[in-house]
């Protein structure tokens, strides 16, 4: 029963979001009472006053935060995802302007990641906007650059963009820079040897100029899309 709570408390960790008890059951080959008691035990184990709760729902469980120390998470996280955001978005509004028209799976196929949050926020901001259907399954809605978008970037025309390997070479520094954080964060936890090497030298490499705030390059034509336009709507 021990091994099951723990295989269940690394599985909601991974997860990262809510994970169906009857997926649990089924993959796991065990019942809904040895569930009930892992999940039993889980919850003792974090007590009321612990920085992780387990959260039931709806036939689902997931790990979150104590909503208690909610002020003091904010406080650090949030700086983070807005600077993280600042990059998405750029990254997005630099695909739009070259592959336009281009659906929102086609960008994320460029990026590999989801990009809902930063298709609402150029949408929401004026700098892009629907200009029809893909004659593909489904119809899914194509996106395209707005004068708006001209405008804010200083661009008489989108003939003015910069070359496309270069601006594709700058958003791959910063998938380089992800890189350096997570080494960056094993080393300080301790961690010694190679890591804590790669992450002393990538340290020094990081940009120091014509950057976000989270070391990412910022494209010439980006430079008016600012963290203070994101944070207003986020």
């Amino acid at each position: 029963m021990e091994q099951l709570t723990n295989t269940i408390e690394a599985i909601l960790f991974a997860s990262g979001k809510a994970v169906a008890l009857s997926d649990i059951g089924d993959k796991l080959n065990v019942t809904k009472g040895e569930i009930k008691h892992a999940l039993e035990e889980l919850k003792e184990k974090y007590g009321e006053d612990g920085g992780i709760q387990l959260l039931l729902f709806n036939g689902k469980a997931q790990l979150g935060s104590n909503p208690i120390y909610k002020e003091n998470v904010e406080a650090v996280l949030n700086p983070i995802r807005e600077k993280e955001l600042t990059r998405t978005i750029l990254e997005c509004a630099a695909i739009v302007a070259y592959k336009q028209p281009i659906t929102k799976t086609e960008i994320e196929l460029l990026r590999g990641l989801n990009s809902d949050y930063a298709v609402r926020v150029l949408l929401e901001l004026n700098l892009i906007t629907p200009c029809g259907r893909k004659d593909a399954v489904g119809r899914p809605i194509l996106y395209a650059t707005t004068d708006e978008f001209l405008k804010r970037f200083k661009l008489h025309s989108l003939e003015d963009l910069p070359d496309y390997d270069a601006l594709m070479e700058a958003i791959g520094r910063g998938e380089e820079h992800d890189s350096y954080l997570y080494a960056r964060d094993e080393y300080h936890e301790g961690s010694e040897g190679a890591a804590g090497e790669q992450a002393e030298k990538q340290e020094e490499d990081v940009p120091k100029e014509d950057t976000t705030s989270d070391g990412y390059e910022i494209p010439d034509f980006l430079r008016g899309l600012d963290e203070t336009d994101i944070v207003k709507i986020s």
